[in-house]
């Protein structure tokens, strides 16, 4: 398989790039792009031989790095040259492990070129959900019907269309092989992040450096930030609604501080399947791609020991302390353009607190105050969410603290 490779010299590319090295025979990586860290884009592209890159920031354009880019690579500058390589005749899978909602216009070129899609940009369906999902089935459709497949709805994510966050892989695993309209309800698993079980008057006064201390799993800072308010959550409450066709009121969000059970499908016969395995990202990323085969383990771990581990527990979350999964749960269910503010909004304010720009409850209220002063619309074009994006974030700039 050729990948494309978007966000590769993030936690999550820099984990992709691990299953390639333990698949070699089977995957291939035939571009790369990166937003600025062109001194690891650089490693990337010479360890894997790759002659097509893409860097985000235009400014970059005269970096004196650019020389340590391989002798006759082609590169683009700019988030339509990241956009290009998702229409590459030479791309079979596009990873989108992009950050924010600049992910959202790639993931819509890779379904329109007919690629597969290993989805880590969460944001391209909280805030496109309206516009992916009918794009990824639609494909589906077409793929399964070349293949004399059957056509049959079932409530999982499309082939085309895999999903690489450790929930929603977890999810779409329990739900391979099962019949359309089985499905009751889904539990999405939330690790607590690392202020689980603290009040309101605990969590005021944290740091970015308290926030980014997440208890089990190692992300990038923004997502990070948004574990640690439970953001994170209530946008994948979101994208799994989209995923699975689910409605709100089926999906229920359950802490659990182990991170062993990453989500589970109760069916209309009380029956439930979970899916648990130790805390490493490589998995999902590896299942994406591999897909619908399983290949040998990813990962150099130990194996879960389940008379080590002990107990596994859950309880309900706290939306007192942690109001922005309220805030999500809310705009989820208002729908429209109102996720999409959600998160431009969110995205203004969180790196506004990973700058020591504002406090940690900052982000909630403008969050709130951004989503109060909108009103929802129903989505219909790329164009429209990205000037509701723009607005969005220009009010929610008007909020941080002077």
């Amino acid at each position: 398989m050729r990948i494309a490779l978007l966000g590769s010299t993030g936690s999550i590319g820099r984990q992709t790039l691990d299953v390639v090295r333990r698949h070699p025979t089977a995957l291939r990586v035939v571009a790369l792009a990166t937003h600025r860290n062109i001194a690891l884009l650089a490693a990337q592209a010479a360890e894997f031989d790759v002659r097509v890159l893409a860097i985000g920031d235009e400014e970059l354009k005269a970096s004196p790095l650019l020389a340590q880019l391989p002798d006759g690579a082609e590169i683009g500058f700019g988030a339509a040259a990241v956009e290009a390589l998702c229409a590459r005749s030479d791309v079979d899978c596009v990873l989108n492990a992009l950050v924010g909602a600049a992910g959202l216009r790639a993931s819509y070129t890779t379904l329109m070129s007919g690629h597969r899609l290993a989805l880590a940009n969460k944001e391209s369906l909280v805030v496109g959900g309206d516009l992916i999902m009918p794009l990824a089935r639609e494909q589906s459709v077409r793929e399964r019907s070349g293949q004399g497949q059957s056509v049959r709805r079932q409530n999982t994510a499309p082939a085309t269309l895999l999903p690489v966050d450790s929930e929603h892989s977890a999810i779409f695993q329990c739900l391979v092989g099962e019949s359309a309209g089985e499905l009751d309800r889904i539990w999405l698993t939330a690790s607590g992040g690392p202020f689980r079980g603290w009040s309101r008057a605990q969590v005021e006064k944290v740091t970015a450096a308290d926030a980014l201390a997440h208890p089990t799993w190692h992300m990038g800072p923004k997502i990070s930030i948004d574990s640690a308010t439970m953001m994170n959550k209530g946008l994948e409450v979101i994208e799994a609604h989209h995923l699975f066709a689910t409605s709100y009121d089926d999906i229920r969000v359950v802490v659990h501080p182990q991170s062993t059970v990453h989500s589970m499908v109760e069916y209309r016969d009380g029956s439930i399947k979970a899916h648990l395995g130790v805390t490493d990202m490589r998995i999902p990323i590896q299942y994406a791609l591999s897909y619908p085969q399983r290949w040998d383990s990813p990962s150099p771990l130990e194996p879960l020991d389940f008379a080590k581990l002990g107990q596994l527990t859950f309880e309900e979350p706290n939306v007192e302390t942690f109001g922005a999964l309220r805030l999500a749960l809310e705009a989820g269910r208002t729908g429209g353009t109102a996720p999409a503010v959600l998160n431009a909004a969110n995205e203004v304010a969180v790196a506004a607190f990973l700058e020591g720009a504002c406090g940690f409850f900052d982000i909630e209220r403008i969050v709130e105050t951004t989503l109060e002063r909108h009103t929802s619309t129903p989505v219909t074009s790329l164009s429209q969410l990205e000037e509701t994006d723009t607005q969005a974030r220009k009010t929610a700039r008007t909020l941080l603290p002077s």
